[in-house]
């Protein structure tokens, strides 16, 4: 069984949002289009709560893209974002919702970050997707969306190295690319045995 998952098509992450990532919003005809063709869809939806700890403004002094070390390692301090229950968490008006059969909510811990669909950044605690695909069949799948070298890229390693055949649809996905980003995720990507496509 083939998985389409879709990662955080969310308003924060495309133009105007808190978090935006340049032509997030251009890729969700291209993922519409890709759900017909797979016999699962599952969604992820960044959902943060006010004053979570990755975000800058948690930390007096700080601003967004410094660095912070966790007990969990090095984080990535981000503008506020995806807070629960707002207009930028919501999904984008233009992703057809109604095909997904899941939605996994991630990063709702204060404390822990969560770029990975499979894993909170201290890469221990489970979301349940892993779990949830297994136990409907899914062996192979395909990720699509927001941002290539953060959640996506996190998502797809992880996947492969639950033991599942991962492919990243490069074209409905795009990058925030600060620092070399994007390279290093891709490069990460290939050697984890993810295929990008």
């Amino acid at each position: 069984m083939k998985c389409l998952v879709v990662i955080d098509p969310q308003n924060d992450f495309c133009p105007g949002g808190a978090l935006a990532v340049e032509d997030g919003d251009t890729i969700m005809s291209s993922i519409n289009d890709m759900m017909s063709v797979h016999d699962l869809v599952v969604l992820t939806q960044d959902w943060h709560p006010t004053g979570h700890s990755s975000f800058a403004s948690s930390h007096p002094g700080k601003t967004p893209l410094e660095m912070v070390d966790m007990p969990y390692g090095p984080q990535v301090l981000w503008p506020d974002h995806c807070i629960q229950g707002s207009e930028g968490a919501a999904f984008h008006a233009d992703l057809d919702i109604s095909l997904a059969s899941a939605i996994i909510r991630k990063g709702m811990n204060p404390e822990v970050d969560s770029y990975s669909a499979f894993f909170e950044n201290d890469k221990a605690t489970q979301t349940g997707l892993a779990g949830y695909l297994r136990e409907v069949g899914c062996t192979h799948l395909t990720m699509a969306g927001l941002a290539t070298d953060f959640c996506v890229a996190w998502s797809a390693i992880d996947g492969a190295a639950l033991g599942f055949a991962v492919e990243v649809r490069l074209a409905s996905c795009r990058a925030i690319d600060f620092n070399g980003s994007l390279t290093a995720a891709l490069e990460e990507m290939r050697a984890a045995g993810v295929t990008l496509a």
